[in-house]
C-alpha cells in the first residue's frame, strides 16, 4: 500500500456546490475505506476552498479512481487536483 496526499482547489464561487454535495462526500470518505485523514482546505477568513485528503491504496491508478468517483468530483467543484505520493514520517 503506498499513501497519496490529494490536493484539491475549488473553483472560485463554488461554495454552494461544496455544500450542496458534502453530506455525499463525507459518505463517500468513510465508506470506501482508504482514506487516512480529510478535511477542508481554508482561506484566511476560515471558509471552505479545498480538499486534503490523504489516500492509503495500492497504487496511483487506484487513487485515480478514487478522485474521479468522489462526489466533490462528479460535481465539477474543483478547479485542480494534485494526486501526489506522500511519505508519512510524523
Amino acid at each position: 500500500m503506498m499513501l497519496i496526499a490529494l490536493i484539491a482547489r475549488d473553483k472560485p464561487g463554488a461554495l454552494q456546490t461544496r455544500l450542496d454535495n458534502r453530506e455525499a462526500h463525507v459518505a463517500y470518505l468513510r465508506e470506501t475505506g482508504v482514506v487516512s485523514q480529510a478535511g477542508p482546505l481554508l482561506d484566511e477568513a476560515g471558509a471552505m476552498t479545498g480538499s486534503l485528503v490523504i489516500l492509503e491504496v495500492a497504487d496511483m491508478e487506484a487513487a485515480r479512481d478514487w478522485a474521479g468517483n468522489d462526489p466533490y468530483a462528479r460535481a465539477g467543484l474543483f478547479a485542480s487536483v494534485e494526486l501526489i505520493p506522500w511519505k508519512k514520517v510524523i
